[in-house]
């Protein structure tokens, strides 16, 4: 099941920032899936999964955004490895 989350953005915001709606929705998900994934609430590739970009890229961005793919837990281990 597919939801939509409207959120309110002035027409200034955009222009300053250069993005029209459509890109910048899809900077706030990815944002938001970086953010999700380093707090250890989003799986890599659940994450890759809604962005619509391979798993690798995601980690690539992620990566960039000063995400860590393990800390050496038992948790991070068997959420990074149940989707293999």
């Amino acid at each position: 099941m597919q939801r939509t989350i409207t959120i309110d953005c002035p027409p200034e915001i955009l222009m300053g920032i250069h993005l029209n709606a459509e890109d910048f929705a899809f900077y706030l998900k990815k944002q938001a899936a970086i953010s999700l994934f380093k707090e250890g609430k989003l799986s890599s590739g659940t994450a890759a999964a809604w962005l619509d970009i391979s798993r690798t890229a995601f980690l690539r961005i992620a990566f960039d955004a000063g995400a860590t793919l393990l800390e050496d837990s038992a948790d991070d281990f068997q959420r990074e490895t149940a989707l293999l």
